[in-house]
């Protein structure tokens, strides 16, 4: 049986230069042929709408081929993001937290400084366009893992397909799992932290064993099934890290239940599954607030009306 890399219709990820001067903020990495373009189309049919949908429109255009280099390095940041979450205090999680110097530059995630980068000019774009209110990294960073998602889910669609975009951009709307983001889309109103959530939190799963990744899905309330179907979070070559899980009895079946889904059209059970791990993960110890984005309520000074 030929095995079938989720990230595998994307390039690896490159090595990336150091960089040449270091800030109290993140540290700049060069993105080479990178660039941000955010054009708003906004559902302008009431002034109360929620301008959340006009940031996802834009968003999901940063994403974009020029970027796919970065896609593993944006679902790693998720993780380590949402990893930070401690159950017994409800602290942690997908705060954003990750966004400071001091979290981004820990061991486990100084690699994932570009992919920072690229989110950090994203922001500035986005937020230059909104209407309700900066988006907070907290969202952003967990709206690119999606993007990122889906465009690999497209890509692979369209390998299938031949290399034809029109047939595999057909098959991914049609068969795929694209309607499963329904719940995923309504979560959007995290809040930022306000400083980095604290260390030892987050394993290098590079350099982690089975066991200790086993370990840390279950500390915040996940199993061996949910670790499996999130392997291409767990570094840039999913199946070296699926060879490393199968050989522990637990995880075994799950891996190559996925492996042999993603050898069919459709991708179904592994599509799913990742997306309703990913969902529920990217919202631990959240209170979303549903009206983040909202456009602000225009106020009448009633003192200035002439009656």
């Amino acid at each position: 049986m030929g095995m079938v890399s989720f990230i595998s219709t994307i390039p690896s990820l490159l090595p990336l230069p150091a960089p040449a001067t270091t800030s109290p903020a993140i540290s700049r990495y060069p993105i080479p042929s990178s660039k941000i373009c955010c054009k708003i189309e906004a559902d302008n049919d009431s002034e109360d709408q929620f301008g959340r949908r006009d940031i996802l429109k834009c968003f999901g255009a940063t994403i974009g081929m020029e970027n796919q280099y970065l896609i593993p390095s944006l679902l790693t940041l998720a993780l380590n993001d949402i990893m930070t979450y401690d159950k017994a205090t409800k602290s942690g999680g997908p705060n954003g937290s990750i966004r400071f110097s001091s979290e981004i530059n820990r061991p486990e995630n100084k690699v994932l400084t570009a992919a920072l980068y690229l989110l950090d000019d994203a922001k500035k774009e986005i937020d230059s366009y909104s209407k309700g209110g900066p988006v907070s990294y907290a969202d952003l960073i967990q709206c690119a893992a999606q993007s990122a998602v889906k465009s690999t889910f497209l890509a692979s669609a369209i390998r299938k397909c031949g290399g034809n975009e029109e047939k595999g951009n057909l098959l991914y709307t049609a068969y795929g799992s694209n309607g499963q983001w329904g719940l995923f889309d309504r979560q959007f109103g995290r809040s930022d932290a306000p400083d980095a959530d604290p260390e030892g939190r987050v394993p290098q799963w590079e350099k982690a064993s089975v066991q200790e990744m086993k370990d840390k899905f279950a500390a915040v309330g996940f199993g061996p099934r949910q670790l499996a179907v999130m392997s291409a979070f767990l570094g840039p070559d999913q199946l070296a890290t699926e060879a490393l899980l199968a050989a522990d009895p637990a995880v075994a079946p799950w891996v190559t239940k996925y492996q042999r889904s993603r050898e069919t059209v459709s991708e179904t059970d592994y599509e799913v599954d990742l997306i309703t791990a990913l969902t529920k993960m990217s919202s631990l110890g959240q209170q979303i607030d549903y009206e983040a984005y909202t456009y602000p309520v225009q106020r009448v000074d009633l003192s200035k009306l002439k009656l």
